[in-house]
């Protein structure tokens, strides 16, 4: 997605100018034109010759140079981002200031493309009441954040402060200025979330699910053309998307009614979330006082949305269903795509670390119809909603 991209990269004092040599070679790497331009005090942290030769061009430092001169109206013309990775504290101020006492300031001041910041410093200074200011000073111009990490910090301490690794850089400027949009025009539904299921007015049966992975499906859905529909269970987690519909249910019933209605004029359904497999049958009007030594619940099958939906599915409709399974992982996920007569199986392993429930990461394996299976690393859930929406305009959509 970065092929052919103009990417001017502006590297400031900071000992994370370090990250900035390998953001070079993964943008080079990604088919990107990179030029560089470093402050006065980068030149201590970061060798000049090794960015020149990663990036095929001369790095600039002089705001007096001839050539230079010349380049700091042009450079923020011909790019189409600049990006300042590491941003420090100092820079930082001065550019919440407007000050211009070098190149790089000069040519952020003078840049027509957007510009998009990685701060890196230590944690008091990254807490500190007046780099917040300058921060929301930025962002009140139009620059993009990017937010630091937490880690070991240059100081010996643990905290906030580190640099967006250069990965996370290169993921930033993907998802947010290259990604191409080929879902324009296509309606997708996403269920997410757990069912609670009423034993009684207090009291529930349920699951840890957070909803987290629905959510980033369904934001990334529409961060490529999709009109999206997101039905959502007894979920805490934020949903603020403007764009985004949000239909909110309790029940199995409740999603299932949803789900089946949405299903209608969709072009793509994802059904991630982790439905209750079973109900009570008698729901209690009233608070069950506990009285008996044993109580017994008798419960019922609870509709199975998928399956329905592969059921009438019908041409062009593309079915994604998921698989939370903790034995026999492969043969499970392979019986549920072919008796429920989806496209797509995600399965997810609970013997796998960082996968699951209550994580902000995942690790899934995508079984397709026609036997290909897709194996992903261990990621950040939005990481891998992107894997998995790529997937489907792969499929389906390229």
């Amino acid at each position: 997605m970065l092929q052919g991209k103009k990417i001017l990269l502006g590297i400031t004092g900071s000992i994370a100018a370090y990250k900035a040599i390998y953001l070079v070679r993964l943008l080079v790497k990604s088919g990107a034109e990179v030029r560089v331009i470093m402050t006065p005090s980068a030149k201590d942290f970061a060798p000049s010759l090794t960015l020149s030769t990663l990036s095929h061009h001369p790095v600039l430092t002089d705001m007096f140079d001839e050539q230079s001169w010349s380049n700091h109206v042009a450079l923020g013309r011909w790019a189409d981002v600049m990006v300042i990775a590491p941003l420090s504290c100092n820079t930082l101020a001065k550019m919440a200031q407007g000050q211009c006492d070098n190149l790089l300031l000069a040519v952020y001041l003078s840049a027509t493309c957007p510009v998009v910041v990685a701060p890196a410093m230590d944690e008091d200074m990254w807490h500190h009441p007046a780099t917040k200011d300058n921060l929301r000073k930025l962002e009140s111009f139009g620059n993009r954040i990017i937010p630091v990490g937490k880690g070991e910090l240059a100081s010996g301490l643990y905290g906030d402060g580190r640099m967006a690794e250069p990965e996370e850089i290169i993921q930033f400027l993907t998802g947010n200025f290259f990604l191409t949009r080929p879902l324009t025009g296509k309606k997708a539904i996403v269920t997410a979330g757990p069912t609670y299921e009423a034993l009684d007015p207090v009291r529930f049966i349920g699951n840890h699910s957070s909803g987290k992975m629905g959510i980033a499906i369904a934001r990334e859905l529409y961060r490529r053309g999709a009109d999206v529909t997101l039905i959502l269970g007894p979920s805490k987690a934020d949903v603020t998307d403007n764009g985004i519909r949000v239909v909110r249910v309790v029940s199995a019933e409740e999603m299932y009614q949803a789900a089946g209605k949405a299903f209608e004029k969709a072009d793509i359904a994802v059904m991630s979330a982790a439905v209750a497999d079973y109900t009570p049958v008698v729901k209690a009007d009233q608070k069950i006082k506990k009285t008996e030594e044993h109580f017994s619940i008798e419960l019922a099958k609870t509709k199975d949305i998928l399956k329905s939906l592969g059921e009438k599915k019908k041409a062009g409709q593309v079915l994604v269903g998921f698989a939370l399974e903790t034995n026999n992982e492969k043969a499970n996920a392979l019986d549920k795509l072919n008796r429920k007569n989806a496209d797509m199986i995600v399965l997810n392993s609970l013997n796998d670390a960082g996968a699951g429930f209550g994580h902000d990461t995942n690790k899934i394996t995508i079984f397709r119809k026609g036997g290909e299976e897709i194996h992903f690393d261990t990621k950040p859930k939005e990481d891998v909603a992107r894997d998995i929406v790529d997937t489907i305009i792969r499929v389906h959509y390229a």
